[in-house]
């Protein structure tokens, strides 16, 4: 221990687990107390703190945190003045980015920007939405939303500004998009002051390598096999066209071993092609980091 301590901001709320899970797959140990907004972490040289992905890049500008986790859209949103080092695309539904998009009442007479001239628009990213009007040239009142912004045209307001990942949400409150404002993923993000320090600077890209490793080898599998060398073309025409197996010499001169990663989902069809080819000792072993 060297007595330094990097301060790292988790978001809480609903990408707090998909975080937690992460970090895990990349080597960290965090557990989250209830009702505690300090996770453990089992590395004595970083401290951790739950913060609503909306503020984290304000605490990162200003110092309160050396990094932190939060949306593409949340930096936008505060104008924030920070480091990225990194994009994570991982989210609580799926690895598509989360759009912000313009959503009407399915009955609107809204079909364009253009339209929405002079009315109400909810949302929660306000700053985000009066750029984005601006830059078509349009006049809207845009008002800040704290929660349930689907229900609230065409009552409360003429239209919304909302993230969604499948749209779900939407078409259940008989909502239309009309167009997206903007494409967002997770990003780590630094304090331009955190990363002039060496040692901070240093902490902070291994844990980005671990965590793009432990993101790398989702829905990936290692398998590894025996074959004869006459029966080599055959099981290499199986293999996928964008993995290179490592081609190893065995004691029997007449066999090689061969070791590769493959897509998770395609390792049910491809084994038993592999023993059809003349592969034998087939071995699937599940991988937890990829490190180029």
């Amino acid at each position: 221990m060297n007595g330094k301590i990097l301060k790292l901001g988790l978001p809480a709320g609903s990408l707090q687990e998909a975080t937690g899970d992460l970090f895990r797959k990349a080597g960290y140990k965090i557990t989250f107390a209830s009702r505690s907004y300090y996770p453990n972490i089992d590395d004595p040289e970083i401290q951790c703190t739950l913060i609503r992905a909306q503020e984290m890049a304000r605490y990162v500008q200003d110092g309160s945190l050396d990094c932190g986790l939060t949306g593409y859209d949340w930096i936008l949103e505060n104008d924030a003045k920070v480091e990225e080092l990194a994009e994570l695309v991982f989210s609580k539904v799926s690895k598509r980015p989360v759009r912000w998009v313009l959503a009407v009442p399915n009955d609107s007479d809204v079909k364009t920007v253009k339209d929405l001239a002079g009315k109400r628009i909810a949302t929660e990213v306000v700053g985000l939405t009066r750029r984005w009007l601006a830059q078509h040239g349009v006049e809207a009142h845009v008002e800040f939303s704290w929660g349930a912004t689907e229900v609230k045209p065409p009552r409360l307001a003429d239209a919304i500004v909302e993230v969604t990942e499948t749209g779900s949400s939407l078409k259940a409150n008989n909502l239309r998009i009309v167009a997206e404002l903007l494409q967002s993923t997770t990003r780590f993000i630094a304090n331009r002051q955190a990363v002039t320090d060496p040692w901070k600077k240093q902490k902070m890209e291994d844990m980005v390598l671990m965590l793009k490793g432990a993101m790398r080898a989702e829905g990936q599998v290692g398998l590894m096999l025996n074959v004869k060398k006459g029966d080599l073309p055959a099981v290499l025409k199986i293999m996928p066209a964008f993995q290179t197996p490592t081609i190893s010499s065995l004691a029997d001169g007449e066999w090689v071993a061969l070791n590769t990663i493959i897509d998770e989902n395609t390792v049910r069809h491809m084994i038993p092609q592999l023993k059809q080819a003349g592969a034998c000792g087939i071995v699937e072993y599940p991988i937890s980091k990829i490190i180029d």
